[in-house]
């Protein structure tokens, strides 16, 4: 196994930017597995596409948006990061609050009131933000327990114009109307469950750094339930936190639904290759990116993209990624017999980029979540329990088996 040196500190995400498991409590803030000193990490974030239609589309004016962010590791201090990368104006953002919520499962907008802090922007509370850029914040004395919600308001005087956002953001999200970030939740609405403009936040953590969970929607979670923190890197995050021999990592979910490893694809996004460089080298103290992309770029073609183009892009990441003292699992690409883009050049294709993945020896460790999917009667199909019925995207069971076949001892420092 390669080691790389983690070159790469958390300067050069500021470059860029110019669950528990049922039953367990969250773990206080600063309360971390030893005394190292604390530095920012990025603990939550939800990757942006440009918007095909619909609200997304059409912008905002005179509204507050609050949306909830679960974050991986808590910390005392936070920072938020503010998209307008797919923006066709400057964004203006009148004012933003960031507060924290008892209830991490409830789609609700109330918020803890004592806890509703002024974000501001190079000291002003208010910012413009560039068309094809993003923004981080002022950092906020904020004291965030691991595992726990982050609710953040933006109010937008608009018109926006177009949203960059994650449509599948599985936490509802509200809007009330005018300048409403100082409201505690009554002037508030429920909107829905995607994400608008916001795209990341970062904490002061006693943590080794972070992971990014690179992917598409296999890794955006979308059969699992709404408002109950479940997916994989949700559960990677509960994994992590409760290993008492190592401290934890910020886990960032960079999945998006319908992403392709070489291909833009529209509102599923730029293509895993192209958005490496913001939504994995553009976050913050990065220590590993595991990479679980390549099944739409099969599916979608049949089978027609050849396997050595794939094996080529993985290449383009492994490179990227060294370069910057990043370690990179590879995820072997899970079973999808009897899904709607099933092919038998497909699965071909499949079997000659897993054997790749497990054999080169390129990627620095292997998440065999082939092998942790599929039906041991039937190896191209997912296990029944793990099928949440479309041959394709696994169960919260099969999410929580994605999250333990990460290799947690290769994730680097």
């Amino acid at each position: 196994m390669h080691i790389h040196p983690s070159v790469r500190r958390s300067a050069l995400g500021l470059l860029a930017a110019s669950v528990v498991l049922a039953g367990r409590p969250a773990t206080a803030a600063g309360e971390h597995h030893d005394n190292a000193p604390t530095h920012w990490v990025g603990s939550w974030s939800a990757s942006v596409a440009p918007p095909a239609g619909g609200r997304a589309a059409r912008g905002f004016a005179n509204v507050t948006l609050r949306q909830v962010a679960h974050v991986s590791v808590g910390g005392d201090q936070v920072r938020i990061r503010v998209s307008n990368v797919y923006g066709d104006r400057p964004l203006a953002v009148g004012a933003a609050t960031v507060a924290t919520r008892a209830d991490v499962t409830a789609p609700t907008p109330t918020v803890d009131a004592p806890t509703i802090t002024a974000v501001t922007f190079d000291g002003a509370r208010a910012a413009t933000i560039p068309a094809g850029t993003e923004r981080l914040s002022d950092p906020v004395q904020l004291a965030v327990p691991d595992d726990s919600d982050v609710v953040v308001s933006l109010y937008l005087p608009g018109p926006t114009g177009p949203a960059s956002f994650h449509i599948r953001g599985l936490a509802a999200s509200f809007q009330a109307s005018g300048d409403a970030v100082g409201d505690a939740g009554s002037a508030y609405s429920l909107m829905d469950s995607s994400r608008y403009f916001l795209s990341g936040v970062d904490v002061t953590a006693r943590a080794r750094g972070t992971v990014v969970l690179l992917g598409d929607s296999i890794t955006d979670g979308v059969a699992s339930a709404g408002d109950v923190n479940r997916r994989y890197s949700d559960r990677l995050a509960d994994r992590l936190l409760q290993r008492p021999e190592v401290r934890e990592y910020g886990v960032l979910n960079a999945g998006l639904s319908g992403n392709r490893l070489l291909t833009d694809a529209g509102a599923a996004g730029d293509s895993a290759v192209r958005r490496f460089d913001r939504d994995v080298l553009g976050q913050t103290d990065v220590t590993s990116v595991v990479v679980l992309e390549g099944i739409n770029d099969i599916g979608a073609t049949l089978g027609g993209v050849e396997a050595r183009d794939l094996i080529a892009g993985y290449r383009q990441i492994i490179s990227r990624a060294h370069a910057a003292g990043i370690t990179v699992v590879g995820g072997t690409i899970t079973p999808f017999e009897g899904a709607v883009y099933d092919s038998a050049a497909g699965e071909e294709d499949r079997h000659v980029v897993n054997d790749w993945i497990r054999t080169s020896g390129e990627f620095d460790a292997v998440a065999d979540f082939d092998a942790a999917m599929r039906d041991p009667d039937h190896p191209a199909r997912l296990r029944p329990d793990y099928d949440s019925g479309d041959h394709l995207h696994p169960t919260e069971a099969g999410l929580a088996a994605l999250a333990d076949a990460v290799p947690v001892k290769d994730l680097g420092r």
